[in-house]
């Protein structure tokens, strides 16, 4: 597979794990996590398995509203191995308050038999200064 193909499937990847969150459809992103996953953010480092990221994602506390990507990039660094950066712009609503998040994200990607699964995630804020 060429590089511009992996590209294209990394970004095809991320955009539908997002939309899986948006639609309230965890069984299809849990379906790309490596088992266990680990993500980091400003809650924190955590690494689950299955079960416990399809619970996280049913929590009806926080609920992507709407989300828009953007300046994505794929690093290759082996062919079975892929690190997408991009800056997302999310609207989540939390606990009842409605609430704005600009943040940057990045996402390691790893090959599994025939299928690319995601091991780790981190967001950070975006500095709004910078832009």
């Amino acid at each position: 597979m060429s590089t511009t193909k992996q590209k294209g499937e990394i970004e095809r990847l991320e955009k539908a794990f997002w939309q899986s969150i948006l639609e309230g459809s965890p069984q299809v992103a849990t379906e790309m996590l490596t088992e266990p996953a680990l993500m980091v953010s400003g809650h924190g480092a955590h690494k689950f398995d299955h079960a416990t990221y399809t619970k996280m994602a049913n929590d009806d506390r926080v609920k992507l509203l709407d989300y828009k990507i953007s300046a994505m990039d794929v690093l290759l660094p082996t062919d079975d191995v892929a690190v997408a950066s991009y800056r997302v712009l999310q609207k989540v609503a939390m606990e009842g308050k409605t609430t704005e998040m600009d943040v940057y994200d990045t996402s390691t990607w790893v090959k599994v038999g025939d299928q690319w699964r995601c091991v780790m995630h981190t967001e950070s804020p975006a500095d709004s200064k910078k832009h």
